[in-house]
């Protein structure tokens, strides 16, 4: 028995474990309630392996089925793997997360995103989404950061935090279309001149905390490409996907 285990007893007596969106009573601290847990939203059924776009059901669940819209235009990444869908829970969470300095959710979140990955052959860097410097200063840490970091304990995979770096602070992306975001992200993120040596040939999990429109991610895997990865897949704990949010039936919504 570890030290921390031996102490777990008088520190939950302490600090009794709560949820961290709702503050009821939990078994363990680093914990949902069940109700908060019913409320997050988690991909199921059988969907794009490309973008994780739900495919309907009564499909061969095929690893290799691909939408149209990653058929009409296939994204640069090799697949997205989302522990949750983005909703009002995971959105609390992420911005608990992201803002509000609670970085002892990372662990929970990291551990939801873990199964969520698939079994690839090879080795494969966890490389996490960039902040600028200045936004590090200002926050304090890098949340994509942290999930990467707990990632790479719970898989076994090699961490390489700085793999990418921001060479310009952007404003927030929040409220611009597509091609706006990629407009003000242009340029905005590079491979480590220093880590150029370890990326070339690499197998690359993308990591960040969540995923919108694509335009972050786009951004980091041109700069990994520049780089000489072979691979890119993306790895995040909440992904938008508002067709399928719509898709899923909550408990509470089936009639009896």
């Amino acid at each position: 028995m570890t030290r921390l285990a031996a102490l777990m007893p008088v520190i939950d007596f302490v600090f009794p474990p709560r949820c961290p969106l709702c503050g009821m009573p939990v078994a363990e601290h680093g914990g949902l309630c069940l109700e908060c847990w019913g409320k997050l939203a988690v991909p199921t059924g059988t969907c794009c392996s490309l973008c994780q776009r739900p495919l309907g059901e009564g499909l061969d669940a095929a690893s290799d089925l691909v939408c149209a819209p990653c058929m009409a235009e296939p994204p640069r990444h090799a697949g997205i793997a989302a522990a949750t869908l983005y909703n009002d829970t995971s959105r609390a969470l992420v911005l608990a997360l992201k803002h509000g300095r609670r970085i002892g959710l990372a662990p929970m979140m990291a551990r939801m995103m873990a199964p969520r990955l698939p079994m690839l052959a090879g080795e494969w860097l966890l490389v996490p989404v960039p902040l600028h410097r200045w936004r590090i200063w200002k926050r304090g840490y890098n949340q994509s950061a942290l999930l990467a970091g707990e990632l790479a304990k719970a898989t076994g995979q090699r961490l390489l935090v700085d793999g990418l770096v921001r060479t310009k602070a952007t404003p927030s992306l929040g409220g611009l279309n597509r091609k706006a975001r990629a407009r003000t992200l242009s340029g905005a993120i590079a491979p480590n001149p220093g880590r150029l040596g370890a990326l070339k040939g690499a197998n690359v999990w993308l990591v960040d905390d969540v995923m919108t429109s694509g335009a972050t991610t786009n951004a980091c895997i041109i700069a990994l490409r520049k780089a000489g990865v072979a691979q890119v897949r993306i790895a995040c704990f909440a992904r938008v996907l508002d067709e399928a949010l719509d898709s899923i039936r909550k408990p509470q919504d089936i009639k009896a």
